[in-house]
């Protein structure tokens, strides 16, 4: 797979990962970090941490905005600034993510 995303980023693609932030599977600060750290490695900019939408079926991975907010503060003193996804929700009726803050 790394090698294809080089081909990808050597033909002049931009490739940008969208992660959903899910309880239970990437809701510790480490785990994004070596995310991050293995995307960066394949040439691959970690640019969206997704607040999950309330969907039904899904409510068991929901986590609290506040500890996504924690976890972006404890990624913003590990990583560099570039490697820190933005985090975001989709809001109905926005032209776009809404970041939150």
């Amino acid at each position: 797979m790394q090698t294809a995303l080089g081909r990808l980023a050597d033909a002049g693609i931009p490739l940008l990962n969208q992660a959903v932030l899910l309880r239970g599977v990437n809701d510790r600060a480490d785990v994004l970090a070596d995310l991050s750290q293995r995307l960066l490695d394949c040439r691959v900019l970690p640019y969206y941490l997704h607040q999950l939408d309330r969907v039904a079926g899904a409510a068991h991975f929901e986590t609290p905005v506040e500890v996504g907010r924690q976890l972006i503060a404890e990624l913003t003193t590990r990583l560099p600034g570039y490697a820190v996804p933005r985090y975001v929700r989709e809001v109905p009726g926005a032209a776009a993510k809404v970041r939150i803050m």
